[in-house]
């Protein structure tokens, strides 16, 4: 759900790949209701998950609806048999909230990328690749494949980046441990996850002598009989700061 974004267009060797999360607890039928705040706490949107289950495929669709305008939209289908596998994601970002439009599309079964954007100048462009996509991808699904990792275990999962050239990046979460909170006045503890993007080889050397290297994630899962997501705090966008996403409740006239 939450787009971690890449900071630094250099070239690098592929990456190595995991293997897909098992499914552990299977996703189904929802619709969650969020906010999307600046660091500063200022709420910037508010955003509605739309997911529907259907013979073993999910349709999840996260989109936020900016105050100034700007509309983030993404949508990620993905199969649960055994194993989560994205079958595909469209990642849609325009408006005065992000530095440049974005449309980035991914076809994991042809392994088909393609990424329009538009430039400094104000000219429109189109990259198209045919890429090796491994079975890992977790474009659209982080927040799925976390509430089903065990908390203890690093993981590496990979991701697609739009730089604005498109590119596979390794992501590597580990734990932080375990956060305290309340829920309705009763406590409760959340395990907190780090999200750190690895380049790899020279050009991640190189990014981080640059100070192109992008900033951690993090991630908080309620780890209970049925775990959840409850917050996060990511870049939307290359270069972008970390805005945080967390549930809303209705507020009742």
């Amino acid at each position: 759900m939450v787009a971690v974004a890449i900071a630094a267009g250099l070239s690098s060797p592929a990456p190595g790949y995991a293997d897909p999360v098992a499914v552990r607890f299977p996703e189904g039928t929802l619709h969650g209701f969020l906010s999307l705040r600046a660091p500063d706490g200022k709420m910037l949107a508010s955003g509605d998950l739309l997911q529907t289950a259907s013979a073993g495929r999910v349709t999840a669709r996260l989109i936020f609806k900016f105050k100034d305008g700007s509309v983030s939209d993404e949508t990620a289908v993905f199969s649960q048999r055994g194993h989560f596998r994205l079958i595909s994601d469209h990642l849609v970002q325009r408006g005065p909230a992000f530095e440049r439009p974005l449309d980035l599309t991914i076809d994991a079964n042809s392994g088909e990328v393609t990424v329009r954007y538009t430039t400094d100048h104000g000219e429109n462009k189109v990259e198209t690749e045919r890429m090796e996509l491994p079975p890992d991808l977790a474009n659209g699904l982080i927040t799925t494949l976390l509430k089903n990792m065990r908390r203890t275990a690093p993981t590496t999962l990979s991701l697609v980046v739009a730089t604005p050239k498109p590119r596979v990046v390794k992501l590597k979460i580990a734990s932080a441990g375990a956060d305290s909170l309340s829920i309705g006045g009763l406590p409760r503890k959340a395990t907190h996850y780090v999200v750190r993007v690895d380049i790899g080889g020279v050009a991640g050397l190189m990014a981080q002598v640059a100070g192109k290297q992008p900033p951690d994630s993090h991630i908080w899962i309620l780890q209970d009989v049925v775990p959840a997501f409850l917050r996060s705090q990511s870049p939307m966008f290359a270069g972008g700061p970390l805005w945080q996403i967390e549930l809303i409740a209705p507020s009742w006239r």
